[in-house]
């Protein structure tokens, strides 16, 4: 049944990729009783203040899309912090969506959450028959907790929450940390600071092989305010573009499209990360979701985006060497 327009609804991680994209499609769409929290207005690994301003605002829809993320270093590195805060935050959020009767929670997971070597396209079905891949293992854990949590809520006591599964996204609000970003942020970065430093190589981890779907976060945020309305099945659902790229093509393009004029220097003795995580979306185009945005014009507006917040990208934290995680 679709959300009435008059819905208080809380976006977690508001300010986030996935979260502002969400929060942007909600106003879009005409919804007026928007809440969001930054971290320092509301801690979600706190588990009393989360209780506190879910009793305080008693939102009748949630959409879970903060988490602790990173790319393939930042996961390597620490391994404990993206287990533990991501199962904090995740529980805090759809445990207390119970206490206060929320009517309806969408939660959003990871195409990781898949078994490395599943057969392609991923499946629904495929979630626990294999395993995992070694690079992101601790947030893939989380992440299907919080879908078993959210099942076992809907088992129990006929929660309406739901779990969404995303592929790997980009676009506006993305982190462009090269320590702790994922590909096409980084490869953004990483191309045009050395378009601008007039340098003639850039190097990418791995051996470029890998494939990987990409879909545009307002995609993204277009489909989760869809399934607010049009789904409510135990089983997660998944949100790709349908089609995928090797990292290797990737990389030229994001290379054409910010004008760097060198080459590029793949360190084969990085890690290549899963071989490939191409989703089998069919059941929500099925539903009457597709795509719009195609990858060209994308990574066009994520480059466009990067440009609008270079002054406060290049203040954040220092370039450590010239590698790009996938």
């Amino acid at each position: 049944m679709p959300i009435r327009k008059d819905a208080v609804i809380y976006v977690a991680g508001h300010q986030g990729l996935v979260g502002s994209a969400i929060w942007r499609e909600l106003e879009r769409q005409g919804f007026r009783h928007l809440l969001g929290r930054t971290r320092s207005e509301l801690d979600l690994v706190d588990a009393a203040a989360v209780s506190e301003f879910y009793a305080q605002h008693r939102p009748e829809c949630v959409y879970v899309a903060a988490a602790k993320v990173g790319g393939i270093q930042a996961n390597r590195s620490c391994p404990a912090d993206f287990l533990f805060q991501n199962l904090q935050v995740q529980n805090h959020l759809i445990h207390g969506a119970l206490q206060v009767g929320v009517k309806k929670l969408l939660f959003l997971g990871s195409s990781c959450i898949y078994p490395r070597l599943a057969p392609q396209p991923l499946k629904e079905s495929q979630l626990l028959t294999g395993p995992l891949e070694p690079t992101n293992e601790w947030y893939a854990l989380a992440k299907i907790a919080g879908i078993k949590l959210c099942q076992a809520l809907q088992r129990q006591h006929g929660c309406n929450f739901i779990s969404a599964m995303p592929t790997n996204l980009y676009g506006p609000n993305d982190n462009y940390d090269l320590e702790t970003s994922h590909v096409v942020p980084a490869l953004i970065r990483k191309f045009h600071e050395a378009k601008v430093a007039g340098t003639r190589s850039v190097t990418c981890w791995g051996t470029g092989t890998p494939l990987r779907e990409l879909l545009y976060v307002d995609d993204l945020a277009r489909a989760c305010v869809f399934l607010m309305g049009h789904y409510s099945e135990e089983e997660i659902i998944n949100v790709g573009f349908g089609s995928d790229i090797a990292i290797r093509d990737l990389a030229e393009l994001v290379k054409r499209i910010v004008g760097f004029s060198g080459h590029i220097v793949w360190d084969t003795s990085k890690p290549d990360g899963t071989p490939r995580k191409l989703l089998d979306s069919s059941r929500l185009f099925a539903l009457g979701w597709r795509p719009h945005v195609d990858l060209v014009t994308g990574l066009r507006l994520a480059y466009q985006d990067f440009l609008r917040r270079l002054s406060a990208v290049m203040s954040s934290t220092p370039t450590h060497g010239s590698s790009v995680r996938g």
